[in-house]
């Protein structure tokens, strides 16, 4: 497992644009969320010990923004031939037995991830309601192994902080985890 930080993409990005399928086979686009006031995109994956540590407390913390009309929507971007647990049928099953309440997305060409400067699972970028980038990084200061319990204070302060119509902080720590699987000969510029 080779852990990887985010690179933390500059603040004011506007979200890149992206169309495609989810679990159920529906393409999902960036459009379909422009009536809401943020939108947070993460970067995950079905087999990341990263991910797994935190993605129930993330499926619930999901679970009340959407109800603030928050969209959200999870994209796997690895390299499903060399790491199978990520296939879009697991991802199906993952989808399913921890109720995720969000499209869950397959980024087969990678160019998704690699438009947004992913580099890590899990890996957020929340954008506000005319798609700016106000926030990357961490949910909260936990890691498998290190203790910490798993708030996702960092991420629920950024979220308020747009649903209220406040700037976010600019003190923001990157997300650490597994690096994106990239298919042979892949591999973006900025991971070399």
């Amino acid at each position: 497992m080779a852990v990887t930080s985010s690179r933390m993409l500059a603040l004011g990005t506007s979200a890149p644009d992206f169309s495609l399928t989810d679990t159920a086979g529906n393409l999902v686009s960036l459009a379909d969320f422009e009536k809401s006031p943020a939108l947070l995109v993460v970067f995950m994956c079905n087999h990341c010990p990263f991910v797994k540590h935190v993605l129930d407390n993330l499926v619930e913390l999901i679970k009340g923004y959407q109800a603030k009309e928050v969209a959200v929507v999870g994209i796997n971007s690895n390299d499903v031939a060399n790491y199978p647990d990520d296939s879009p049928e697991m991802m199906a099953e993952l989808a399913r037995e921890s109720g995720f309440t969000f499209p869950y997305l397959y980024d087969q060409t990678q160019e998704i991830a690699k438009s947004y400067g992913a580099a890590c699972t899990p890996d957020f970028f929340l954008f506000d309601g005319k798609r700016s980038l106000v926030y990357r990084g961490q949910m909260d200061d936990s890691r498998p192994g290190n203790g910490i319990p798993v708030t996702g204070a960092d991420l629920t302060a950024a979220i308020d902080a747009v649903v209220a119509g406040k700037p976010v902080g600019r003190e923001q720590k990157p997300s650490i985890g597994c690096n994106i699987k990239w298919k042979q000969g892949k591999e973006p510029e900025y991971t070399r």
